[in-house]
C-alpha cells in the first residue's frame, strides 16, 4: 500500500506547536474589516488552538 499522504490545504492552515497542540487562525478576519469595530478585528487576527473534537481529523490530514 502506498504512503498516506499529508492534506497540502490543511498544512497550509493549520500548524502543530512545540507541545503538539493544533494551531489555526481565526475566519472572518480578512476582508470587510470596515463593518466589523476594532476589538473584534483585532481578536480575529489572533491565532487560536483548535478544539479537541477536530483536533485527531486535523492531525491525522496534516502529520500523514
Amino acid at each position: 500500500m502506498p504512503k498516506m499522504k499529508s492534506h497540502r490545504g490543511a498544512c497550509k492552515r493549520f500548524k502543530a506547536t512545540a507541545s503538539g497542540k493544533i494551531k489555526h487562525e481565526r475566519m472572518n478576519g480578512s476582508h470587510n474589516l470596515e463593518k466589523k469595530n476594532r476589538k473584534r478585528s483585532r481578536r480575529l487576527h489572533q491565532a487560536t488552538i483548535l478544539d479537541s473534537a477536530k483536533e485527531k481529523q486535523i492531525r491525522r490530514m496534516i502529520l500523514a
